[in-house]
């Protein structure tokens, strides 16, 4: 059942990275946020959300029978039951189809655009381009430069340093 196990401050959530080698074949990690109120409206609310990124047809699926990308979009929507102001996403690209991240940008996309702030940690260049107001690009510790997307692909350091081609 991919509904998790809801415990902790309302409106403050932590989810458990379960995308690591050894929780492969593990059920998804648990969501925590307590005071679960109505239990009846907080199940309407996941599966709302389940299918507001495009899997409420899993909703009474084990999460561990879900491919790599459904799964990113049950946590993504697991983060989502918290109301939060910010999301931080690692890696929302990686392994992920391209069918299953274009849903997962459009959804970003939209709740962007209703004022939710993410913070997006990516190595998928054209992704962090397309979705970015603001990036910051960093090697070796430090931060070679913060600005616009188009500042920072003809940025001379930041071809150097990815490229070799500065």
């Amino acid at each position: 059942d991919v509904r998790g196990e809801f415990r902790g401050d309302r409106g403050s959530c932590c989810v458990v990275n379960t995308f690591g080698a050894s929780d492969q074949a593990a059920p998804l990690g648990r969501v925590h946020a307590i005071d679960v109120g109505d239990e009846a409206v907080e199940i309407e609310r996941a599966l709302g959300l389940l299918e507001f990124v495009g899997i409420e047809q899993y909703a009474y699926s084990r999460a561990e029978l879900l491919s790599y990308g459904q799964r990113k979009l049950l946590e993504f929507s697991a983060v989502l039951m918290s109301n939060p102001r910010l999301v931080m996403l690692d890696e929302p690209a990686g392994g992920v189809n391209p069918a299953l991240l274009e849903r997962m940008v459009d959804r970003i996309r939209q709740l962007n655009g209703q004022g939710l702030t993410f913070f997006i940690v990516e190595h998928n260049m054209d992704l962090v381009m397309d979705l970015s107001d603001s990036v910051i690009v960093m090697a070796h510790g430090e931060v070679l430069i913060h600005g616009t997307p188009e500042e920072v692909q003809n940025d001379g350091r930041v071809l150097d340093a990815y490229l070799g081609m500065a």
